[in-house]
């Protein structure tokens, strides 16, 4: 049985500055694979490459393997042949991806008439029941409203009914919940946990909120500067994390979590590059406390350790420093 989606060797470039560097992780069917880092770190660029969505001056390399059919050789008019088939993505910004002169059932209803051929009429009901799956209220009512008529909740509802339209293996979601208040962005990571088992769809997590990952996610990707540098079961990230970086992560969700209040939140020293291959060596031993004259010198590799993948010279094991 293939996985949803195989990724190998991605690489991303912005008019020769490099924003992806060599990523490749897979996602199983029923599995939510979250990427985290901090804004730069190249998450989003990963989840735009994946889903076609970059143009130019964007250049992207490596292999996207979804469902068993290799996508990243098809050309622009092949491969929107099969999104929405193969692939749903939902943006942060559902505003601004939704068309603001149609109503909501409209644009669920447009999928299944461009994709299957489906007559007007039938379609709509489709879309109804679309907007049912994602647990939407009246969804014969919230069909025939405008997006500015919904809240940002409903609004990314929608956008999730349209990405699900045609049950593809696999759905991506970039920072989707970011935008949303608690209570809401709760409601919608129960969804996407409800459809990702009743649809059996490898989920792609775009985000750089660790509460997020800890509801939602089965396994985690930890990005910087473009790289993955530890990946694994999430588990992995928040009980005595290996690498340096994910350690800092997770130290800031501590720091949150239970720090006094006359205490200053933690904070990794330092800002991350600013492309992936701006500094020799690790691109973060200029702002890890464990940097050794190795670490500015050699790029480490992605290798085991234990049930994790990690990219680091003087790893952090039980709390006791690598020689």
């Amino acid at each position: 049985m293939s996985a949803a989606l195989d990724v190998k060797d991605l690489h991303v470039s912005y008019a020769g500055s490099t924003a992806v560097d060599g990523v490749t992780f897979s996602v199983a069917a029923g599995e939510v694979y979250a990427l985290i880092g901090e804004t730069g770190s190249g998450k989003s660029s990963v989840a735009m490459a994946i889903a076609r969505l970059l143009g130019p001056p964007a250049v992207v390399g490596g292999d996207v393997i979804i469902d068993g059919l290799e996508v990243s050789h098809l050309n622009r008019k092949e491969f929107r042949a099969v999104r929405g088939s193969k692939v749903g993505f939902v943006p942060q910004d559902a505003m601004a991806a939704l068309n603001p002169l149609l109503p909501v059932g409209r644009q669920v209803a447009e999928v299944f008439e461009v994709h299957q051929n489906v007559a007007k009429a039938a379609a709509e009901r489709m879309a109804v029941d679309g907007l049912a799956r994602v647990w939407i209220h009246d969804p014969a009512g919230v069909a025939r409203l405008y997006p500015h008529q919904l809240s940002g909740g409903m609004r990314q509802r929608v956008m999730i009914a349209i990405a699900l339209a045609l049950r593809p293996p696999l759905l991506i979601a970039d920072e989707a919940t970011t935008a949303l208040d608690v209570s809401t962005q709760a409601e919608i990571l129960r969804l996407v946990d409800h459809l990702r088992h009743e649809l059996n769809i490898g989920v792609v997590w775009i985000t750089h909120d660790l509460g997020v990952v800890a509801e939602l996610a089965d396994r985690v990707g930890v990005m910087y500067a473009g790289r993955v540098v530890q990946e694994g079961p999430v588990v992995g990230l928040f009980d005595h994390p290996p690498h340096p970086y994910a350690a800092g992560l997770r130290e800031t969700l501590v720091s949150l979590r239970v720090g006094h209040s006359s205490e200053p939140l933690f904070q990794i020293s330092g800002q991350p590059p600013a492309s992936a291959t701006a500094v020799p060596g690790c691109p973060f031993h200029p702002r890890c406390w464990r940097a050794a004259p190795v670490c500015g010198e050699k790029v480490p590799e992605l290798v085991p350790l234990d049930d994790l993948r990690i990219a680091c010279h003087r790893p952090i094991l039980n709390g006791v420093t690598q020689a």
